[in-house]
């Protein structure tokens, strides 16, 4: 799986949504600015996921948008999974977007195995982590000092 920055640009809107979450609302101008994420193409977003059930919006001058549903009850997967399809590395792995794959024998190839493992392990991490466990990391790191020697040789 490789997060596209419309996925990536989505998990970072749903952190300032979960880190927020006690706010009726939070426009879209503080989403952007905070994450840096171009206003545009934030509105776009913001309205997949709500067709997705994961944010709701409110119009007018006092509008903006919130989660849905409590952050611990949205996981990164369900975001993901609507916006970019398949968590499978390969489509003849995945469960909700299979595809048949070119290989001979797909009961038998090597490769499909390996696959299979690497989706397993994506999703076991996408459908536990939730918003608001993202909103914790978050948090925590907030509190790291800075390094700016952080560099590898």
């Amino acid at each position: 799986m490789k997060l596209s920055v419309r996925g990536e640009y989505a998990l970072r809107a749903l952190l300032v949504l979960g880190l927020n979450y006690d706010q009726a609302v939070v426009r879209i101008r503080t989403i952007s600015e905070q994450q840096n994420i171009p206003k545009r193409f934030l509105e776009q977003i913001l309205n997949d996921l709500k067709s997705a059930g994961v944010v709701q919006s409110k119009r007018g001058v006092a509008g903006g948008y919130r989660l849905a549903r409590r952050p611990e009850e949205i996981t990164l997967a369900t975001a993901v999974r609507h916006l970019e399809g398949a968590l499978a590395p390969v489509s003849c792995v995945s469960e909700w977007f299979y595809e048949k794959c070119s290989c001979p024998d797909e009961s038998r190839c090597a490769v499909r195995s390996v696959m299979r493992e690497v989706r397993q392990a994506v999703v076991n991490i996408m459908e536990r982590v939730t918003v608001a466990e993202l909103c914790a990391r978050a948090r925590k790191l907030q509190q790291e000092p800075l390094n700016p020697f952080d560099f590898s040789i």
